[in-house]
């Protein structure tokens, strides 16, 4: 994954949402009493969400647009009009119940196969293949990152390991679109342009949260590969060592020869509520991963108290970033 946590919109990585047992509100043919079939539906929506949400290191669902869920309650109307439950429509459709409702909350995008046999079942109408043209999601952020960007908003800690590149929150605008240059698939000029200004949008938390305490630890090795070109490079130090400037902003810097590294297993980030609560979220190469475990978060801890005992020390830091800009 190219440029930072949550760049590539990314659905296959996104697990659906819980399968939801339709076992209440039906008549003796099997069919369903609408109302008794929504209330129950709904009823089983919200207990599923709520045992995601409470679940240790689930990444969750995607954040659908508003044209998805307007689609998936157009899909939910048809199908409990026609009088399918959701389990009776999946097995017509030949699609599991839990994917018919993760296309009726939004969560999922309806493919032509479903759409035209969802048609079939509801009386071709036509509806489902007009209104699938207008659908989008939200551009920018990946869907399974907008959680942890949402809880940055409010954060009173943030620290963050990096190995791969500079931070998002640390970027220039030419640093991130050199790297959005070499994103697989290519990206279009309207993609780049939407993800680099939810990245900006993301930065204003250094300028809009002088009390929150932000710690980076950077390995030399983002900025020796010169990413972009010299150029973006001086560029890129002389925006990094502003920001670590700041009172509330800590930058360490882990050099290239280093005999003990506590950071090998791959970056990671920890945040602190308004309400002393800590979260982690660590990327892969296709996902995300968040816990707020206590297990996994004090373990995160400890790796990273160690990296900063390993790391430079602040003064340091600077003084190798300078060195590095001066032989750019």
């Amino acid at each position: 994954m190219i440029g930072d946590p949550g760049d590539v919109e990314d659905v296959e990585n996104v697990e659906d949402v819980e399968d939801v047992e339709d076992t209440d509100g039906f008549g003796e043919d099997g069919y369903a009493d609408p109302e008794a079939e929504a209330a129950a539906e709904a009823e089983a929506d919200a207990e599923a969400e709520a045992e995601r949400e409470g679940t240790p290191g689930w990444d969750g669902n995607p954040e659908s647009s508003d044209s998805m869920r307007t689609f998936g309650a157009a899909a939910r109307a048809l199908r409990t009009h026609a009088g399918y439950s959701r389990k009776q429509f999946g097995n017509l459709v030949r699609f599991s119940e839990h994917t018919v409702a993760s296309v009726e909350n939004g969560r999922r995008l309806a493919d032509q196969v479903y759409i035209t046999r969802a048609e079939e079942l509801t009386g071709n109408t036509g509806a489902l293949r007009e209104a699938v043209k207008h659908i989008g999601r939200r551009p920018g952020l990946a869907s399974w990152f907008r959680r942890w960007a949402r809880m940055e908003a409010t954060a009173v800690t943030l620290y963050t390991y990096e190995n791969r590149m500079v931070p998002g929150l640390l970027q220039t605008e030419a640093y991130a679109k050199a790297m959005y240059d070499d994103h697989l698939p290519p990206m279009d000029d309207d993609e780049i342009d939407a993800q680099w200004l939810a990245r900006a949008e993301r930065q204003l938390l250094l300028d809009e949260r002088p009390h929150t305490e932000f710690g980076f630890i950077l390995e030399e090795q983002v900025f020796v590969r010169r990413t972009g070109g010299a150029a973006v490079t001086r560029e890129l130090i002389d925006h990094v060592l502003a920001l670590a400037a700041r009172r509330n902003v800590e930058l360490l810097i882990m050099p290239l020869v280093s005999e003990r590294h506590a950071g090998l297993a791959g970056p990671m980030q920890l945040l602190e509520t308004p309400e002393n609560r800590w979260f982690a979220y660590c990327e892969a190469q296709r996902g995300g991963h968040y816990t707020h475990d206590p297990k996994e978060i004090s373990l995160l801890h400890q790796r990273y108290a160690r990296l900063r005992s390993q790391a430079l020390s602040a003064r340091d830091s600077v003084g190798l970033l300078q060195r590095a800009r001066g032989d750019l």
